[in-house]
């Protein structure tokens, strides 16, 4: 049995267990996260995440040796014990915890690199939250193009074309036409794709806003099926992909700023011009709820 001092937290309702373990002591098998994650008899979160240095486990040190100053890798795992490669949300979180925990110091305005199975992302403290830099974006994902994945969903009336984006992690966006479809939706059951990609994906259904442009910035709403926690009140890269995929379906003229209205509030999503190539950021609110400690 393992002691673990835990810090509960959440962005726009997506929420986390958190714990440091900066020399990657912890045996985190899959049978423990499941167990911290439970929410019923563990504390209960969408995900788990472990603050651990990047020198301490091979995936960090990789990194590290790119850039030294990425000194704390963010090792996420989806509620079921899976790992996964990027959270949107959870990376704000994470940043929160680093700060508030006196792991790092992180003033508004400074920014803070951080490992990830994506790779470094890099985190700006913003006045109200934290925002951070997802990294190039790419139509597609394994297994599928852009477009040629069929979605089936519980009590959507038939099949429906999803695109495929790739934010790091593989997303399939679903456009709905109206306020029913979207609200009518069973995701307690996992989406059905067509062909389905060999890693899975998480599942965006979006509507658009009416106007979806206002004062020049896009508007959408957004329900998700997160592959290895089901259906949670918000998804960061899972915003990312919808902005992404509404724009993409929009044209030229379309925002490269967005606002996502998703279950648990409402997240900003930015496309801007980078080096090599663009890059998409996601910003929203990262708070923490209470903490405790947990033997598992």
């Amino acid at each position: 049995m393992t002691e673990l001092h835990f810090t509960k937290g959440q962005g726009t309702g997506n929420d986390f267990v958190l714990f440091a373990d900066p020399d990657a002591t912890v045996d985190l098998t899959p049978d423990r996260i499941r167990a911290i994650a439970d929410r019923r008899f563990g504390v209960g979160a969408d995900g788990v995440i472990r603050a651990v240095r990047s020198d301490a486990i091979p995936e960090g040190r990789e990194l590290v040796a790119e850039d030294p100053s990425a000194t704390w890798f963010m090792d996420y795992h989806n509620a079921d014990g899976t790992v996964a490669e990027m959270c949107g949300n959870g990376i704000r979180v994470f940043a929160r915890y680093l700060t508030e925990s006196g792991l790092v110091d992180l003033e508004p305005g400074e920014t803070l690199s951080v490992g990830s199975r994506k790779g470094i992302v890099d985190i700006q403290r913003q006045a109200n939250g934290f925002a951070a830099d997802l990294g190039r974006w790419g139509l597609g994902i394994e297994g599928g193009g852009a477009d040629d994945v069929l979605v089936r969903a519980k009590d959507l009336d038939q099949a429906r074309p999803g695109l495929g984006i790739d934010v790091g992690n593989p997303h399939v966006v679903v456009a709905l036409a109206t306020e029913d479809e979207l609200a009518d939706l069973d995701l307690t059951f996992i989406p059905v794709l067509d062909p389905a990609p060999a890693a899975g994906a998480n599942v965006e259904f979006v509507l658009p806003g009416e106007p979806l442009v206002q004062d020049g910035i896009g508007q959408i709403t957004m329900r998700v099926h997160e592959r290895g926690s089901g259906e949670t009140l918000s998804c960061g890269t899972g915003a990312v992909a919808a902005a992404l995929a509404t724009r993409h379906w929009a044209g030229s003229s379309a925002p490269d700023t967005w606002r996502v209205r998703v279950p648990g509030g409402v997240v900003t999503v930015r496309m801007f011009a980078a080096e090599d190539g663009e890059h998409v950021s996601l910003a929203g609110p990262a708070e923490l709820v209470f903490s405790g400690d947990l033997t598992v």
